[in-house]
């Protein structure tokens, strides 16, 4: 079936006038091919294409990272030229320069955290005397009803009824 599909893409881009120009490839061998704006043979305009033949054929054995950032870009149209070498093995090092930098501030940031830690002494337990969310409010035991006077609010204890009524 591979074969039939070969010669049925051969075919089809004879047919289409499709010039496909290779315009540069990477570290792990894949390639980049620009195909410019064109008419078909029914005089409709196509649009430029950006491809990618990847090096690994199959989709188990492609992994995320396996097409640099600059082709990506190139490929998806948010750059117009597509990259050299010089400028991904510039960024290759600014990343890599990064990422120590990176690994060096959570090493220190770790070391500082442990300092800190073994300074500060434990948290205090503290007992909150007549908060409003307390089940009693300022009152030695909860009552049934709720209590209130003009300016102050003693909420109640509700107790569900063991009532035959509401379990039906």
């Amino acid at each position: 079936m591979g074969w039939f599909q070969h010669l049925f893409g051969v075919l089809r881009r004879a047919l289409s006038k499709e010039v496909k120009e290779q315009v540069g490839t990477d570290r792990f061998g894949n390639k980049y091919y620009y195909i410019p704006e064109y008419k078909n043979w029914r005089g409709q305009t196509i649009r430029e294409k950006r491809i990618v033949e990847v090096a690994n054929k199959r989709e188990i054995d492609y992994e995320v990272g396996d097409i640099p950032t600059e082709w990506e870009a190139w490929i998806r149209k948010t750059r117009k030229t597509p990259p050299t070498m010089e400028e991904i093995m510039k960024n290759e090092i600014y990343r890599e320069e990064i990422q120590m930098k990176s690994q060096d501030f959570y090493e220190k940031e770790k070391l500082l955290q442990e300092e800190s830690n073994k300074e500060l002494p434990p948290p205090v337990q503290t007992q909150i005397k007549g908060h409003a969310s307390a089940p009693y409010f300022g009152k030695d035991e909860p009552s049934v009803t709720p209590t209130s006077t003009g300016k102050t609010f003693q909420p109640g204890s509700w107790i569900p009824q063991d009532d035959k009524r509401h379990s039906q």
